[in-house]
């Protein structure tokens, strides 16, 4: 009996994926949730994995195929079946349309001589399948345009196929587009700071160097390109060794391209997050073996190449030095260090939050209230359990999970610091749900993601996905829709030793909650004589910035005054196994 293996869904607005590379091949034996081929899309690159055992029988859809939500990607069936034979080849060279190209190039033969050479082989190979352009893809259901920051190629080079061509910049994200084929960048159509909608041509990669180099004579490359690119879509590289141009192409991607079971140390086999996090931690990727399927180089693989040489680059910290400034782990020392006396644009990013702040303040009353909370019994339920719930759940247990979950049971009683209004103050909306938004300190700026339904997680079920959304957050690997759908803000200010702060409010929301650090002081508490006493306690600040026009100050104080009653009482045994 043959199975399917589909495209999946991999987030709410992903209608396609792209194959970037099979795992396995005709008539490779395969495991349940073994992974079998890597697919990206405009969001994230992801392994799939099999469905059920067995072996595969037929590929449908060929390395740089593009297929569809549900769209059957390869066939697998009981242990000794037999594989087709033709089919296997034959069902990505339907991707070529041979009859399309010639009428469509026909036409700028005769508009392309006048002009200048670079028009043809955007205009021209684009139908024939000699150049692919490089779009602005969909960053998240609400975004409509991104901002270039930095082209991280130039016309003439070479790319690779995944490999990070362009930064850029929404109101929600920075990310790095990858290049969806292997080839020479031959125009840049967006310059840097420059505006482009979503599906604008951001740039033009030739596949082929003959397109490239001979634009006045449009013949051969109509005649010669399609077929060696389309033929053999899993070996794209070595049609750029076809012209006497690039003899240097040949030797790069070739072995990359088809060693599928020895370690990938090659970058070309690397996501642009590794690469970049490479780069950033002065790791080569040449000399790392990877962990991942068949060897790839994943992120914790740079991570601990990175801790390994931590210790001898601390003695001498001029390689350090000599990485370009934006590095993404580096202290707050050394990046004054590197800007003392210089003036630099701010980052779109940073606009994006300067504008929200302001605007935040010019909408709505915001007033901010603080509370002081007896957290001693925390601290001990914290030191009881820290062991065994690392070893349980794989993440540390702060005490950001139990403010957490004291705020949704406080929202839940009072939903009013849990709704929304209007800019116009004409309509409340309550939310049926908490929706918890968790700020983010990164290198990049402030970030907010946002967990989902919080108010049906645990202790450690909040732990676990604060950990997580915070970690891909700075990783840059956060996805735009988990940046916005908020209904209450949770900043941890205290993380730095700030005692309190008075923070803004992230809008359309009505309230903020900040907390401070945690600290021991003496404090008059009431002994068991009922006589006042001086003891040490651990003390937290916990403030809360409210939407006036629609929350009272009453209804913040009774909110925090639940919190605190909550949090002294310290009910959290049952969560925690005690």
């Amino acid at each position: 009996m043959a199975t399917n293996v589909v495209m999946p869904q991999l987030g709410e607005s992903v209608t396609e994926g792209t194959v970037t590379r099979w795992l396995k091949n005709v008539g490779d034996a395969i495991k349940v949730d073994e992974a079998i081929v890597e697919v990206s899309t405009d969001k994230v690159d992801t392994e799939i994995p099999s469905p059920v055992a067995g072996v595969l029988l037929e590929i449908k859809a060929a390395q740089d195929a593009v297929i569809p939500v549900g769209g059957v990607m390869a066939i697998i069936g009981e242990s000794g079946s037999v594989a087709p034979s033709a089919p296997v080849v034959s069902a990505p060279v339907v991707q070529t349309p041979p009859p399309a190209p010639k009428p469509v190039i026909e036409k700028p033969i005769v508009q392309a001589p006048a002009p200048t050479p670079v028009a043809q082989p955007v205009a021209a190979p684009a139908a024939s399948g000699s150049t692919v352009n490089v779009l602005l893809p969909q960053l998240g259901e609400s975004v409509t345009e991104g901002t270039i920051t930095r082209w991280l190629k130039n016309v003439g080079d070479k790319v690779s196929i995944d490999e990070a061509i362009v930064e850029i910049s929404t109101d929600k994200v920075d990310t790095e587009i990858p290049s969806p084929s292997a080839g020479v960048i031959s125009e840049i159509r967006v310059v840097q700071d420059q505006v482009a909608p979503v599906g604008a041509i951001l740039a033009v990669i030739s596949t082929s160097a003959s397109a490239a180099v001979s634009a006045p004579a449009p013949v051969p490359p109509v005649v010669s390109t399609p077929a060696p690119v389309v033929a053999p879509p899993v070996a794209a590289p070595p049609v750029v060794a076809t012209p006497v141009a690039a003899p240097q192409v040949v030797n790069t991607p070739a072995p990359v391209v088809f060693n599928n079971s020895q370690t990938f140390a090659n970058d070309s086999f690397t996501t642009p997050i590794v690469r970049k996090l490479a780069k950033e931690q002065g790791v080569d990727l040449s000399q790392i073996k990877g962990t991942g399927v068949n060897g790839r180089v994943r992120k914790d693989d740079v991570l601990n190449v990175a801790k390994s040489n931590a210790a001898p680059t601390s003695q001498s910290p001029s390689p350090v030095a000599t990485t370009p400034p934006p590095v993404a782990n580096t202290s707050a020392p050394v990046a004054q260090e590197s800007v003392l006396g210089k003036v630099e644009q701010t980052s779109r990013l940073r606009r994006v939050i300067a504008e929200r702040m302001v605007k935040s303040l010019h909408i709505s009353a915001q007033l901010t209230s603080v509370i002081e909370v007896d957290v001693t019994k925390i601290s001990g339920l914290r030191n009881k359990v820290k062991d065994s719930f690392v070893a349980r759940e794989g993440v540390k247990l702060s005490y950001l999970p139990f403010f957490a979950k004291a705020s949704i049971e406080s929202l839940n009683e009072f939903p009013i610091v849990n709704a929304t209004i209007s800019e116009d103050a004409s309509q409340i909306t309550y939310s049926d749900a908490v929706h918890l938004a968790v700020a983010v300190d990164t290198p990049r700026g402030l970030l907010v993601p946002v967990i989902r339904n919080a108010g049906d997680l645990t202790i450690a079920g909040l732990a676990r996905k604060i950990q997580d959304v915070a970690n891909r957050t700075r990783d840059n690997k956060v996805t735009p829709d988990e940046l916005s759908g908020g209904t209450f803000t949770l900043t941890n200010t205290g993380s730095r030793g700030a005692l309190f702060d008075t923070p803004i409010i992230n809008q359309p929301q009505v309230a903020i909650l900040g907390t401070g650090a945690v600290v021991k002081k003496p404090v008059v508490v009431k002994g068991e004589d009922g006589s006042d006493q001086i003891a040490i306690r651990q003390m937290v600040y916990l403030a809360l910035t409210y939407d006036h026009r629609i929350v009272d100050g009453a209804d913040a104080a009774r909110f925090l005054s639940s919190m605190k009653l909550r949090l002294e009482e310290a009910n959290f045994e049952s969560e925690l196994g005690l």
